[in-house]
């Protein structure tokens, strides 16, 4: 089976680096899925947009995304975040916080960004927001 090799990168650390067989994610341009093969491409990542990789191993492993690229060459894919979580470590409370927080703010350009990010964590922790 042929796989993709992906690095999942934000700007304070490495998420997460491997081969994957499969990875989705929403770009300014919408939601896409990189196979093995795929053509290269960047794609600017959406803001509060999530980013599912499925490992060689049949495992989903969800990331909330905030911010950055994503480039798909022929050696694989890079993802560079300027803030990423991995689902299991997001607290779903502190989240959920964040969210209700920001919508009391209003509609504030930095109110909104932060309902976004808050709203990603929550879909990434498969909580709804």
């Amino acid at each position: 089976m042929a796989t993709l090799h992906v690095e999942l990168v934000a700007v304070e650390r490495m998420i997460w680096s491997g081969e994957a067989e499969r990875v989705i994610a929403r770009t300014t341009e919408g939601e896409l899925g990189v196979l093995p093969g795929h053509a290269p491409l960047l794609g600017q990542l959406a803001e509060g947009g999530v980013v599912t990789v499925r490992t060689v191993e049949g495992e989903d492993m969800v990331v909330a995304a905030h911010g950055g690229f994503l480039s798909v060459t022929g050696r694989g894919v890079s993802i560079l975040a300027e803030t990423a979580e991995i689902s299991s470590e997001i607290d779903v409370e502190r989240a959920r916080e964040a969210l209700r927080r920001a919508e009391q703010a209003g509609d504030e350009p930095e109110a909104l960004a932060a309902a976004r990010r808050a709203q990603s964590r929550l879909r990434a922790a498969g909580q709804d927001a």
